[in-house]
């Protein structure tokens, strides 16, 4: 995860260069570029970057609170899937029916993968659905779902991801937040996949620095992982 620390657009913009680097060329097999500490233009002049500079890598986009531009973004430039923090559970009922249109429409536009998010870090819960359901309409608006805990760099519940893998089957199921050394043996052997940032950062949170010590280690650690089970990280 490109969180797009910087002061600037320009230390942004460099940042984010740097960690590229450091994360693909030490074993991650994907980033994702997010305005997290940005804005959705700093996601795009990153993406202009990888566009002309870095294309064979693998790359994806989350805009936070801006589905559209993603999804705009994404076909701009390119970009092999897209994260949506959430496709079902976080609207009442009468938005949903708009939003189910939107996401038909936006897929059609686009290959990108879409991972979608269900009951996910903070967002709200207003669909009155059970989460049976909320799984169930996700997964007919996404290519992938994606289970978090509660919060940035916070473990995510080991049953929760239990439960999830339970309600929606084969399903492509990805873990968002809160993976680690210590647990991608256990969560990687139920999840198909997972986004992981705070932990590659020197101080272990989400506004540090990458850390290539940390990538090596968390990748040695994986690479014994994959000789059971496949699973990618991003």
């Amino acid at each position: 995860m490109i969180h797009l620390k910087g002061e600037s657009k320009e230390e942004k913009l460099k940042i984010a260069k740097n960690e590229i680097d450091q994360l693909i060329e030490n074993g991650i097999d994907a980033v994702i570029i997010e305005n997290y500490f940005g804005s959705p233009e700093d996601v795009e002049e990153v993406l202009k970057y990888i566009y002309k500079e870095r294309k064979n890598i693998i790359y994806g986009i989350n805009v936070l609170d801006d589905d559209k531009k993603a999804f705009e973004l994404a076909m701009k430039y390119e970009a092999k899937f897209i994260q949506l923090d959430s496709v079902a559970g976080h609207l009442t009922i009468e938005e949903d029916e708009k939003y189910h249109e939107f996401i038909d429409h936006m897929r059609t536009q686009t290959n990108a993968f879409v991972c979608g998010g269900v009951r996910f870090k903070y967002q709200p819960y207003l669909s009155g659905r059970s989460l049976e359901e909320d799984l169930k309409i996700g997964m007919s608006r996404c290519d992938g779902i994606v289970v978090t805990g509660t919060g940035t760099g916070i473990e995510t519940d080991l049953e929760k991801i239990k439960e999830f893998r339970t309600l929606i089957g084969d399903f492509p199921l990805i873990v968002g937040a809160g993976l680690t050394a210590e647990n991608c043996d256990t969560q990687l052997a139920i999840a198909d996949a997972a986004i992981i940032g705070s932990y590659l950062k020197d101080s272990f949170k989400d506004d540090g620095d990458v850390s290539v010590k940390h990538v090596k280690h968390f990748m040695d650690t994986l690479q014994k992982v994959r000789n059971q089970t496949e699973c990618k990280t991003i």
